[in-house]
């Protein structure tokens, strides 16, 4: 009988133990996958009377396709819009790599260039007010041709814009480089 308590015990103890993470650990209904690809995609959507400072971008990912290096720069605009009832300031501009730069692009008026921290010397703030429920433009401009022979294939790249209290929408763009 001690031998099978010996082995029981231990048993038991696991199986509550088990229990006992399992309940405590998993996460809470913010922190759920759906809802973390959701506040990523709307980046916190929320109706126009909200106060809360919230850019939405309908579209943040963009894949180039297939692009020559003897074809040079390629370009795209990203759609932001100050969905809160309040003014965003857009603090910060930055990149991913020094092949990218981003400009601000508001009516007749184009901001920038901004690229990567650490490249080319320090990345100047962008300090913008992007007025409630305006919308403006973030262009995203890739050089195919500023790594060389060694930039062939695929490039994934990121314009980060980080506004408010830390909050941070990231637009993504893809290219295929051949020569």
């Amino acid at each position: 009988m001690k031998d099978k308590n010996k082995i029981i015990i231990p048993i038991v103890i696991a199986t509550i133990l088990f229990f006992v993470v399992f309940v405590y650990a998993k996460p809470s209904k913010d922190e759920t996958t759906t809802d973390v690809n959701i506040k990523q995609t709307t980046n916190q959507i929320s109706d126009n009377s909200s106060s809360r400072a919230v850019l939405i971008a309908p579209e943040t990912f963009y894949d180039f396709g297939t692009i020559q290096m003897k074809n040079g720069k390629v370009s795209y605009s990203f759609n932001i819009i100050n969905g809160g009832g309040t003014d965003i300031l857009l603090e910060r501009v930055t990149t991913s790599c020094m092949c990218t730069v981003a400009y601000i692009v508001n009516k007749n008026e184009k901001i920038g260039p901004f690229g990567m921290p650490g490249h080319g010397g320090q990345v100047p703030k962008s300090n913008y007010t992007i007025r409630a429920g305006e919308t403006l433009e973030i262009e995203a401009v890739f050089d195919p041709n500023a790594h060389g022979p060694a930039g062939i294939g695929l490039i994934e790249r990121v314009i980060k814009l980080e506004y408010g209290n830390g909050e941070i929408l990231n637009l993504n763009f893809k290219a295929v480089v051949t020569p």
